[in-house]
């Protein structure tokens, strides 16, 4: 066949076409017979079924596939039967014409050589397909169903794979650009800096031109006056390149913003696109089962990324397979209980606090928690005592483990059992929760948490031992600042009291293999998990909620303990995404065993001062540490301000000293960034530096300093005397 030129459809065959047709008035068709059946006014909707197999059967005969042309004609012919009153559609009639549409679906699905195969190895049931069709338009419902057609192997027509995979390499440069937009970040500071540095300049600049026109030097006159003309120069055309930076970079910034929106726009399908066939099969598995069910979909246009829409078929379609089977009455039952023979199960989806909310309820028997109550005593997996004790919630949770199952026999639908379990994992997998609530005899519902699309996480950055980490967060209950107060301990284990319950308190630094925690006057928790598995993990903080494009782990590293990706923030920082519930398993059996340590308290009474010293200049850190050592100080030292600020963060410490000029970061900023951080806002701070000019002091104290000494101190007593007057002696 000769392509068809123009727009997206250019690279697509008649044949590739009429596929897409087929597909689309198949859909159509479906959704209608289903709405006829449920009682959905008649004749408008006939009349748009006519017009669906009147579509097919054209676009059949433009290809030459007679076979759908003579199936959508006969299709045709039970509509306006139907219109002309010549036949009911009740279920019966209904079977027929569904058939019908599947034979019309499959028949697209083939190429012209898999066309003849499927012809030869379905001819019977298409014969018998046909004749129940042409029976119900003359206004004869046949006695039985026809049989219909085996599913075809040939899958439905999907865009080509380079047309797959364009949105995710337009995420991933998106990506790339919102980080490169980020690094406008140092080049404006560098700038800010040099600003700074222009007006001392400035000032030195100033005091040399005095100087020389005290000393009457007409040749250094003449210098400082042309270096002040190139300062000028560059005071007044440094705030115009930092603004038109400053300007370049929120520009980038917007557009790496909107770039990203528009990729994942792109990646995004309606709810319903991903879920139209459920009702059909809702139906189908009904009449073979006997039951009298209907599915009714809310939310359909709530956008999904079209991946998460794919990896949630197959949980939603084995949760309907439970409901229907395990859930939902046969008509006489739901009589004798004084229920409408209709079974109703309801699917929405919905945004909620930037996730995806899907809930599956139906108004059947329910969950029969004295018979769960059962199974766990038959399998010992709780005393009866502790059986006894278990809340409604906690007995639900036994239905997610493997092969935990209420019935005594196996059926052909859904097995043993509820089969909760694989949705479980494939939940956990998608980065999301499940959450079961039942009513005895009135029904069940299930409630899925999902993350909107999986190339971008929502997620909770949290600092661990210094260093940065992700969590879901759907998986993130809350966030705890607790005191001291609230933390109890019993038998070596802290635990906190939330609500009701007792919930561990575990510091996630050991846990991750990164050293001991230390609790300071309060600590930061969140909250994981749910039930007897609910867990509070102590971080150092909480940096905020992130949107992080997930950057899959290399194969070669296999799956990392602990770990489910990695990501990178806007500023091209790395870090680590958590797998909650790799974390959970790990927490239970240090738990289990009792090899976690608790968090480390405050030091104890008559512990040495800790001093953390800050200067470039080996000899200075030496001849600081030793007099500090030597009245009994406990001394730890670092090369420039970046390397403090580092141990800053890492220990606890009573007094910081630190030079001003230093590579990397300069005292000031040092000083400065200790002051607004919230831990260490009230650490006393000395500088010490050669400079002993006024407005050095004053920059230095007005940056928070609580102390500015020089370095010619060394030779006597004020150094110790400043230290001891700021945190008083070597030892409490």
């Amino acid at each position: 066949m000769s392509p068809v030129h123009g727009g997206e459809l250019g690279q697509l065959s008649m044949l590739e076409l009429f596929r897409m047709e087929a597909e689309a008035q198949a859909r159509t068709l479906t959704e209608g017979l289903l709405r006829l059946e449920q009682g959905a006014p008649g004749q408008e909707l006939l009349a748009s079924l006519m017009r669906a197999a009147h579509s097919i059967k054209g676009a059949a005969a433009i290809v030459g596939r007679d076979l759908a042309v003579q199936i959508a004609h006969a299709l045709e012919d039970a509509f306006v039967a139907a219109q002309q009153g010549r036949v009911a559609l009740g279920a019966g009639a209904i079977d027929v014409l569904l058939a019908g549409v599947d034979l019309l679906r499959q028949c697209a699905q083939h190429d012209e050589a898999g066309l003849a195969a499927w012809l030869g190895a379905q001819g019977a049931a298409l014969a018998d397909a046909l004749q129940g069709l042409h029976q119900l338009a003359r206004g004869d419902l046949p006695a039985a169903a026809p049989a219909r057609p085996a599913p075809s192997a040939t899958p439905a027509p999907t865009p080509a794979a380079a047309t797959r995979a364009a949105p995710d390499r337009l995420l991933a440069l998106a990506g790339q650009a919102r980080i490169q937009a980020h690094q406008f970040t140092p080049l404006l500071q560098d700038l800010q800096r040099l600003k700074r540095q222009q007006r001392t300049l400035d000032q030195a600049l100033d005091q040399l031109l005095a100087s020389a026109g005290e000393r009457a030097d007409s040749a250094l006159l003449a210098q400082v006056s042309l270096a002040m003309q190139a300062a000028l120069a560059v005071r007044q055309g440094l705030p115009a390149a930092l603004a038109e930076a400053e300007q370049l970079e929120r520009r980038q910034q917007r557009l790496a913003g909107q770039w990203m929106d528009e990729v994942l726009r792109l990646r995004m399908r309606r709810f319903g696109d991903g879920v139209h066939a459920l009702p059909r099969m809702v139906r189908d598995l009904g009449r073979q089962l006997g039951k009298n069910v209907r599915l009714s979909i809310s939310g359909e246009a709530t956008p999904v990324d079209r991946d998460m829409l794919r990896a949630i078929d197959s949980v939603l379609s084995q949760l309907l397979r439970n409901a229907v089977d395990h859930g939902m009455e046969t008509p006489e039952q739901r009589r004798a209980a004084g229920k409408p023979e209709l079974g109703e199960i309801r699917l929405s989806a919905s945004h909620r606090g930037g996730m995806l909310v899907i809930e599956l309820a139906d108004d059947g028997c329910g969950v029969d928690q004295a018979r769960v109550r059962e199974r766990v005593l038959e399998r010992k997996l709780a005393t009866a005592a502790m059986a006894a004790q278990m809340s409604d919630s906690e007995l639900l949770d036994f239905l997610f483990l493997p092969a935990f199952s209420l019935r005594d026999t196996a059926t052909a639908v859904s097995g043993r059992g509820v089969g909760l379990d694989l949705v479980q994992q494939a939940v956990r997998a998608l980065q999301g929760s499940i959450a079961l609530h039942t009513a005895p005899g009135q029904g069940l519902l299930v409630r899925l948490t999902l993350p909107l699309t999986q190339s971008l996480l929502r997620a909770l950055v949290v600092r661990i031992a210094g260093d940065l980490y992700a969590l879901p967060l759907a998986k993130v209950e809350r966030v705890l600042e607790l005191g001291p107060e609230a933390i109890r301990t019993l038998e070596g284990k802290q635990y906190i009291a939330h609500g009701t319950a007792a919930v561990a308190l575990v510091p996630a630094a050991p846990l991750l293999g990164l050293g001991a925690a230390a609790a300071g006057e309060r600590v930061t928790a969140l909250l994981l998990g749910q039930g007897e598995r609910q867990v509070a993990l102590v971080v150092d903080a909480v940096v905020g909620e992130r949107n992080l494009v997930v950057q899959p782990l290399e194969p070669a590293f296999g799956k990392l303990r602990d770990v489910a990706a990695g990501a990178l923030l806007e500023d091209g920082a790395s870090l680590l995404i958590l797998d909650v519930a790799d974390l959970l398993a790990s927490l239970a059996r240090l738990l289990d065993a009792g090899s976690l340590a608790p968090l480390a308290g405050p030091p104890p009474e008559g512990g040495a001062r800790r001093i953390l010293v800050v200067d470039d200049s080996l000899t200075v850190r030496e001849t600081e540490r030793q007099l500090l050592q030597a009245r009994g100080y406990l001394v730890d030292t670092a090369v420039d301000g970046i390397d403090g600020w580092n141990r800053l963060r890492e220990g606890q410490f009573d007094l910081l000293i630190t030079d001003i000029d230093m590579p990397r970061m300069d005292g000031i900023a040092l000083v400065t960034q200790v002051r607004a951080d919230a831990r260490l806002a009230r650490l006393p701070v000395m500088v010490v530096s050669y400079k002993d000019r006024g407005d050095d002091r004053a920059r230095g104290l007005a940056a928070g300093a609580d102390y500015y000494l020089t370095k010619g101190s060394f030779h006597d007593t004020s150094l110790l005397d400043a230290v001891q007057d700021l945190i008083g002696e070597a030892r409490i």
